[in-house]
């Protein structure tokens, strides 16, 4: 099975495997304190290469499994070569009757405002239902985070209603609103 490239006007999304490691590291370095508000506390293991070799070759096997597609955000006109600006990340995928899955971003702190994140999301989320076959895609931001929420509106995200004390982020339980977007197209699960 061959891992997915997809392409937009400005980025390259793709499944890199160890070969981003480096640029994994350098990536959490230059936005530790951005991140911070929004994810679990990084530790060590964020910043070492060889931990992010192995992780990003696991994420070749989650896609070859269909339980994870973690794809690596790159400027399409350097590719894999090119800086890492972000992550997008489907996980937790559940076929049957659900065909759904969670998406997660992160977009570097110096591209933000630019429409980057909506761009690979919009790939994204395009590729998991026309590809993958899926029905539902779910998402959840911190009510703090406007910045996420804007992203999740444009893409055409349905408010579905608030967790309390949902996820440990940033050294607490934090309430989270829950969203989800749908594909109108989506065929009958097979067997159902």
């Amino acid at each position: 099975m061959i891992v997915p490239t997809l392409r937009t006007q400005r980025l390259l999304l793709t499944i890199p495997g160890a070969r981003a490691a480096e640029a994994a590291v350098r990536f959490n370095r230059e936005n530790e304190r951005h991140l911070a508000p929004w994810n679990p506390r990084m530790t060590a293991r964020d910043f070492d290469v060889e931990y992010w070799k192995t992780s990003l070759d696991r994420q070749i096997e989650n896609f070859r499994n269909g339980t994870r597609y973690s794809f690596c955000i790159f400027p399409l006109d350097s590719g894999t070569d090119g800086r890492l600006l972000g992550f997008l990340n489907f996980t937790e995928v559940v076929r049957g009757v659900f065909q759904a899955c969670y998406m997660g971003y992160s977009l570097a702190e110096d591209m933000q405002g630019r429409g980057y994140m909506t761009e690979a999301c919009r790939a994204g989320i395009d590729y998991m239902f026309s590809t993958v076959g899926l029905h539902r895609i779910m998402a959840n931001y911190m009510p703090a985070n406007v910045r996420s929420a804007a992203v999740l509106k444009r893409l055409g995200f349905i408010e579905e209603g608030r967790a309390r004390d949902y996820l440990f982020l940033a050294g607490a339980w934090q309430d989270h609103v829950l969203t989800s977007v749908t594909n109108p197209e989506a065929a009958a699960p097979a067997g159902y």
